[in-house]
């Protein structure tokens, strides 16, 4: 069931995930100008890896059925809510918890 196409949008969801979590670390910073704020490390990387998301998704896209792509695409929520606890100790309350349930039961249903 899973093909190189596949994986190749499970990696590009996983590496969207970690863009994301750069992004936020950045925006948790304090800088010292504008400049600063949007031309830093994290906020490079967090779009460079965006950026390279985007090409695997397109690459993926052009050999595996489109309506696989949402349904792949939406454990990108899972994973951030994980790496978000992880790196910034954020509370996953019940609600993120119901949710992030809801959509692996989802996805579960849809490929069954």
């Amino acid at each position: 069931m899973l093909n190189r196409f596949m994986l190749c949008m499970l990696l590009s969801v996983t590496i969207a995930a970690v863009s994301q979590i750069l992004l936020k670390k950045s925006a948790l910073r304090h800088y010292s100008s504008v400049l600063r704020e949007y031309l830093n490390p994290y906020v490079i990387g967090g779009y460079g890896l965006l950026f390279f998301s985007m090409l695997l998704t397109v690459y993926a896209y052009s050999g595996m059925d489109y309506k696989n792509g949402p349904v792949i695409e939406s454990l990108g929520n899972v994973l951030v809510l994980f790496l978000s606890f992880l790196f910034f100790r954020e509370r996953i309350s019940r609600k993120k918890l119901l949710g992030i349930i809801f959509i692996v039961v989802g996805m579960m249903v849809f490929y069954a």
